[in-house]
């Protein structure tokens, strides 16, 4: 049976992913949503999940931007995935990345940097050496992260913040734009600021 590409997720964020992989020369059969809005995107048809037939040999990408959603959907489908590398992006050969991540155009990621499954590293962010990116994190566009740096999985860093070298931040995060962190930051924290500072918890971290 032939095997074809699905997306689930036909948001702005899903044009993007879908971009990406045309980029790389992948034909991508369907995008489906829980909610479609449009009945097509750049010309690849948009269906409810209703309307899939799941006894399709598919292969699958989440591309939704939401930690939290990315993470119950992989509850629920088996995969397999893929992976979507922006041919534009810089990926040392040493790095490895988990099925289902999204890499944008212009990211950098360095020597044996590891991103986990169904993450996002959005346009234009860095990674350098060594660092360690969990299951289901967001790197929003133009984040940079200095050498050994972990980030825990769920966790979502705002666009243009930076990390310097050696910190590690939780699990379930949220990192505020622009932030500049400077030590460790404890699971569920929400930071915000230059140097960051915790201003509250997630509710499942109280």
């Amino acid at each position: 049976m032939e095997t074809k590409v699905l997306l689930y997720g036909a948001s702005g964020h899903g044009k993007v992913v879908l971009d990406i992989l045309q980029a790389q020369g992948i034909v991508v059969n369907c995008i489906c949503d829980d909610r479609p809005k449009f009945p097509h995107i750049h010309g690849v048809s948009v269906v409810s999940t209703e309307e899939v037939d799941w006894k399709q040999n598919y292969v699958m990408l989440f591309s939704i931007g939401n930690n939290a959603i990315r993470a119950a959907l992989a509850q629920r489908f088996a995969g397999p995935y893929i992976t979507a590398v922006h041919p534009q992006a810089v990926i040392s050969p040493r790095a490895t990345l988990g099925e289902g991540t999204v890499v944008m155009a212009g990211v950098v990621i360095n020597t044996d940097a590891r991103v986990g499954v169904h993450s996002i590293i959005n346009t234009g962010a860095t990674l350098d050496h060594d660092c360690v990116v969990g299951d289901f994190v967001h790197i929003s566009p133009g984040v940079a992260l200095a050498g050994n740096v972990t980030i825990g999985s769920g966790t979502h860093v705002g666009i243009g913040a930076c990390v310097i070298q050696g910190v590690t931040i939780g699990k379930g995060c949220t990192i505020g734009a622009g932030a500049v962190i400077i030590r460790d930051v404890p699971d569920g924290a929400v930071v915000v600021g230059n140097p960051g500072k915790i201003i509250k918890y997630t509710k499942a971290h109280e």
